[in-house]
């Protein structure tokens, strides 16, 4: 399963805003050194290194693809080709941001101690992750995968595991000193059906749609669609209101 730096970035306005105001509410410290982790095409990245311009901003992403069009973005600053699973910097960090991105990792258990224990003292992690599986696009993306011809194929796929914010504050709360999480609902008004399934398809559809054949994707992504309009009344003008939950999460060591 690859990721499309082009397919990700057609929304990139909507998909920024969550990461500007996750970084906004990073404490004011001095940050000398600064990881964006599962930095995408960069989008992420700049942002962190608009609000730390003295510091040293590495970005790291599993995909090549993403990563040359991070470089493209942000020629000065450092991008590597890693797995972000099992990451681990030669120095501890003051910022690790992860924008949209351990929601696809396994074992969060595990996972958020260990970056926390990648951090300076008084260092901070930023974490944003969406928090909509229970919303009408992803419970739509099951139920055509459960009841088409490719149920096969893709009826029992399943995102990673994703918590409340009580489960992370509690998690987080045994490591840090200090850690803020809220929630926010975003409303993306986006130009009609068509360009919400095309918001999705890079990223929360990749695994429904990465087995199936060319033909099986497009008779997939008709019927997604089809119901994609009766679970989002258009406007009068066509345009589609997207609401698309994010859980935040500001840890400090």
């Amino acid at each position: 399963m690859t990721w499309s730096a082009k397919q990700y970035t057609m929304f990139e306005q909507q998909r920024t805003r969550p990461v500007r105001d996750l970084v906004a509410a990073i404490p004011d410290s001095p940050v000398k050194t600064a990881v964006d982790l599962g930095c995408g095409p960069g989008n992420s990245t700049e942002v962190l290194a608009e609000r730390f311009p003295q510091a040293h901003v590495t970005g790291i992403d599993s995909s090549g693809d993403m990563l040359i069009d991070a470089r493209k973005r942000l020629p000065a600053l450092n991008f590597e080709l890693a797995d972000i699973g099992t990451w681990a910097p030669a120095q501890p960090c003051d910022v690790i941001l992860a924008n949209a991105s351990l929601q696809w990792l396994p074992d969060h258990a595990t996972l958020y101690p260990h970056l926390v224990n990648q951090l300076t003292p008084g260092g901070t992690l930023a974490v944003q992750t969406p928090d909509n599986l229970d919303e009408p696009a992803h419970r739509l993306a099951r139920e055509v995968a459960a009841q088409g011809p490719w149920a096969a194929k893709i009826g029992s796929v399943k995102h990673n595991e994703r918590h409340t914010a009580s489960y992370y504050y509690e998690l987080l709360s045994k490591h840090c000193s200090t850690v803020d999480v809220w929630r926010t609902t975003y409303l993306h008004p986006l130009a009609d059906h068509a360009a919400v399934v095309e918001w999705f398809k890079g990223s929360a559809l990749r695994p429904f749609l990465a087995p199936l054949t060319e033909r099986e994707k497009v008779a997939f992504l008709h019927e997604y669609q089809a119901r994609i309009a009766q679970a989002y009344p258009a406007l009068g003008d066509g345009t589609v209101l997207l609401p698309f939950p994010r859980l935040f999460i500001i840890a400090t060591r």
